[in-house]
């Protein structure tokens, strides 16, 4: 599990910990690992969450099933995941 800090003023420092995300800087905690469970053989897999875009598919590594998020959720993190996508987190539209 990874917890990252960001607090910058706009600019892109993700190699110092502070990140801009689509126009919207992180000032607060946010987890970027989220475990995945298939809903037909109930595999899961601990898997990074993209912070620049939204992951729409998923392979099983179990059986193969190719996951899409469910109906209202933005990405397979928000529907299949322990914790929600980084916007998600921030209160922000994914996509």
């Amino acid at each position: 599990r990874y917890v990252w800090r960001f607090d910058c003023g706009g600019h892109n420092l993700a190699g110092s910990g502070a990140v801009s995300f689509k126009g919207y800087t992180m000032k607060q905690d946010f987890e970027t690992h989220s475990t995945i469970t298939c809903p037909l053989c109930n595999h899961d897999e601990t898997e990074e969450m993209p912070t620049d875009s939204c992951q729409y598919f998923y392979d099983c590594k179990g059986c193969g099933e190719v996951l899409k998020p469910k109906q209202g959720d933005c990405c397979v993190f928000c529907s299949y995941g322990t914790v929600a996508c980084p916007p998600i987190q921030f209160d922000r539209n994914c996509c």
